[in-house]
């Protein structure tokens, strides 16, 4: 832990960074505590157009600038919105940071929003929102969490509605940034090789945004409703998610989860790929998921298929989930899977972004830098009995949802 530093500045932005002396380059990200759990119904998508608009230029450079000055010094922009984060991030040579910095802290403090882009840039999420709907495979993950999370706003869509996003303006867009993009609201992550020093420096000059912020009106979830979902498609292939909610960061239970989610569908060895697709041959894709948040995760099964092996696939699926139910695991596979997650775990560490992107989620979800050796401890401690019991509570079919998207066509057939 020697070359990690955490600093609270007077105005509430946490600053973590990490030196890493053996390169010669750096990953920068600005998180803010703020994504679509923090919207209504009548602003949903708003965070994630936000995110859109801060690269449309500020009073001090135009979008072009922003694009050449980083580029022209070999670096490189990005951001992306989570359902409880937004992240601003670049990447660059060390002697390129003050300049980074310097560009980033402006787009995130001063944006335009003028109407013009405003009007351009919706036609552009609306072309996006319309490529999720062409894409079963990113469609069905949004009505997933859309019926297991129901009644939360976690449930809400991050890229939002088409009519939401034809209404944004000016004024309501200025609006929900000065209320949520504050600097309580804000961790800034730095991994490479930058000096933690010149970071709170650089935080303390180009940053000058207010105080006082709270997310204290997020609604924790609570529960929902198990049910089966069907979306007709013109399509060819059968898609399916079969999951429910589960344990979130808050929840020490989570690392179990964690554990068996990948024992039973990630990675070519897992019990499904090699029970469902190498014996059977009746699917391309299926895999286990935990998408977490800090009060809940989303934990499901995903596979496609073509509609005359649905049925089957599906029938094999809870043969494995009650399998783990009624028969403890052998220490061989348990070891197996505990080194496939700590193999992939210290393996994504040897990228800078990586390793910024662990830090700045270590802080939001847990309040806290995590070492990497305390995680892997955590995961050698899941013991076999804590797979069963952990899947006895998680496996009863009567609490787990079924999201299907299939060809309108073969939804009558199956009908008749």
């Amino acid at each position: 832990m020697n070359n990690y530093n955490l600093t609270s500045l007077s105005n509430g932005i946490l600053v973590v960074s990490e030196f890493i002396p053996y390169v010669k380059s750096f990953s920068l990200g600005f998180w803010y505590n703020t994504g679509s759990r923090d919207e209504n119904i009548n602003n949903n998508g708003i965070s994630h157009f936000i995110e859109h608009m801060l690269f449309k230029g500020t009073q001090r450079r135009t979008a072009k600038q922003i694009s050449d000055e980083i580029e022209s010094i070999g670096g490189y922009l990005n951001a992306f919105t989570s359902k409880e984060n937004t992240c601003y991030y670049g990447r660059g040579l060390s002697e390129n940071f003050k300049k980074t910095f310097t560009i980033l802290s402006d787009m995130i403090q001063n944006p335009l929003f003028k109407e013009h882009h405003i009007n351009k840039e919706s036609g552009v999420v609306v072309d996006e929102l319309f490529d999720i709907e062409d894409n079963p495979e990113e469609l069905i993950f949004d009505k997933f969490e859309e019926t297991i999370f129901e009644g939360n706003t976690l449930s809400f869509p991050i890229i939002g509605t088409e009519q939401n996003i034809s209404k944004f303006n000016s004024s309501n867009l200025h609006k929900f940034h000065q209320t949520r993009y504050r600097s309580r609201n804000l961790v800034i992550a730095v991994s490479g090789f930058v000096q933690h020093d010149e970071v709170v420096k650089l935080a303390d000059k180009y940053f000058n945004i207010a105080k006082s912020f709270s997310n204290g009106d997020r609604k924790t979830f609570s529960s929902s409703i198990p049910k089966d979902v069907t979306v007709d498609k013109d399509i060819q292939q059968v898609h399916c998610i079969i999951g429910r909610p589960a344990y979130g960061y808050n929840n020490t239970n989570r690392i179990k989860l964690s554990v068996l989610s990948t024992l039973l569908g990630e990675g070519s060895s897992s019990r499904l790929f090699q029970a469902v697709r190498e014996k059977m041959g009746m699917t391309y894709q299926i895999n286990s998921f935990l998408n977490s948040y800090l009060d809940v995760s989303a934990f499901g099964i995903y596979y496609s298929t073509n509609e005359r092996h649905a049925d089957k696939v599906n029938k094999i699926v809870f043969r494995e989930l009650n399998k783990l139910k009624a028969a403890e695991v052998k220490q061989k596979e348990l070891k197996r899977v505990k080194e496939y997650i700590k193999g992939n775990t210290l393996l994504s560490l040897e990228s800078t972004t990586n390793r910024m992107i662990r830090m700045a989620t270590s802080i939001l979800n847990y309040g806290r830098l995590i070492p990497v050796e305390e995680m892997m401890q955590r995961i050698e401690s899941v013991t076999a009995g804590d797979i069963i019991e952990t899947a006895n509570k998680m496996f009863d079919e009567s609490e787990l949802s079924r999201i299907i998207i299939r060809s309108k066509d073969n939804s009558i057939k199956k009908a008749a």
